[in-house]
């Protein structure tokens, strides 16, 4: 039993430091989350192809499986074009907490979509993660230009991420880790592509940052997303969910600490943020099992 919880610290570390990654690259944001995408995907790529229980399963998918896996991997698409362009726009802090709210907007969405029920402590959790991201953005707005515009695409790229687990707890149950990620990864890879080309961003890069990227794959990618897609089916609902809060913490205060980012959060930053993550604490201890 404790190899999955193993799994999962060393999921949420390697998590951490995705924000990071990001930063420390000047490739314009959809094309460093193309490459995210497709490097995961090659990485992915051998099992696919080379391990047959897994090349089985994914070549003898149901038609309306592989649509569904293929509208999440269109939604993850959006997840991470939208995170990631906050990047360049708000501090590292503010991204990573507002994106971090999923669970919050998960519960409501279950409930209306698949009658599950609120308990009150989601719902107190819910209203205090609401009222920390006003604080949050409300307070930070006006302190440098396009903290706004920053702050509401990382909401929006949480919103993408509360939909893409809604979509992938379902599917889990029915695919295993290996091909739903590399299925779900790829579409993903193949959307960003198409938006690099619709919006001219560039795919040669330099070196350094296809370095980072490639790094980003496979620590946040292999080593965070997939290791703590595993240890969900052994660790419960309640600790995988409040254990992702250490996400947000743990890449603020890496931003702050690395000499080349040294970004310092504002007290609007730590108040709203601290209320947020409280009322995540709150939402993912009652909410149902939660996937990313």
């Amino acid at each position: 039993m404790k190899k999955p919880y193993v799994a999962l610290f060393i999921a949420v570390v390697s998590v951490s430091f995705a924000a990071i990654f990001i930063v420390s690259c000047q490739a314009p944001p959809l094309s460093i989350a193309f490459y995210r995408l497709f490097f995961t995907t090659l990485l992915l790529l051998p099992f696919a192809l080379f391990h047959k229980k897994i090349r089985y399963e994914i070549l003898n998918l149901s038609s309306s499986t592989a649509l569904i896996m293929f509208g999440i991997g269109i939604i993850l698409a959006l997840h991470f074009a939208l995170w990631i362009t906050s990047l360049t726009k708000t501090s590292v802090a503010s991204s990573v907490i507002l994106v971090t709210a999923h669970p919050v907007m998960v519960a409501p969405l279950s409930h209306f979509l698949f009658k599950e029920k609120i308990s009150y402590l989601s719902i107190v959790g819910i209203t205090l993660s609401i009222t920390g991201v006003v604080i949050l953005v409300g307070g930070n707005y006006g302190l440098q230009p396009g903290t706004l515009y920053g702050n509401v695409l990382a909401i929006l790229g949480g919103i993408a991420a509360g939909i893409y687990i809604l979509g992938g707890r379902r599917m889990r149950q029915k695919v295993s880790t290996i091909s739903y990620a590399f299925i779900v990864y790829g579409v993903a890879a193949i959307v960003l592509f198409l938006l690099c080309l619709l919006f001219n961003s560039p795919l040669l890069i330099s070196h350094r940052d296809y370095e980072i990227i490639l790094l980003m794959a496979l620590v946040s990618g292999i080593f965070g997303h997939t290791f703590y897609n595993w240890a969900l089916k052994y660790v419960p609902a309640h600790v995988a969910s409040v254990a992702l809060l250490a996400e947000p913490v743990g890449s603020s205060l890496l931003a702050f600490l690395l000499p080349w980012i040294q970004q310092v959060p504002s007290i609007y930053t730590i108040t709203g943020g601290g209320i947020v993550l409280a009322g995540i604490y709150l939402t993912a201890r009652t909410a149902s099992f939660q996937n990313f």
